[in-house]
C-alpha cells in the first residue's frame, strides 16, 4: 500500500483541524459577506445613476424655464 505524500497528508490534517474549530464556517461567512457587499455596491451604483439622471433632468428643465422667461421679457 502506498502512503500519501507528506504535503497532502499535512493539508488533510490542517483541513480537519480547521473544520473542527469553526474556521471553515468563518470563511464561508466571509464569502457570503463579500457577496452581500458586492450586491450593495452594485445597488449603490444604480442609485447614483438614477439620481444623476434626475439631477440632469431638473437642470434641463430649469434651463428651459430660464430660456422661456428670457424670451418672455424681450
Amino acid at each position: 500500500m502506498k502512503t500519501a505524500p507528506p504535503p497532502l497528508l499535512a493539508l488533510t490534517a490542517l483541513a480537519l483541524a480547521l473544520g473542527g474549530c469553526g474556521l471553515t464556517e468563518t470563511a464561508a461567512t466571509g464569502a457570503t459577506g463579500a457577496a452581500a457587499e458586492a450586491q450593495a455596491a452594485k445597488q449603490a451604483q444604480q442609485t447614483e445613476q438614477r439620481v444623476q439622471q434626475q439631477v440632469d433632468a431638473a437642470n434641463q428643465q430649469a434651463a428651459k424655464l430660464r430660456q422661456d422667461a428670457d424670451e418672455a421679457n424681450r
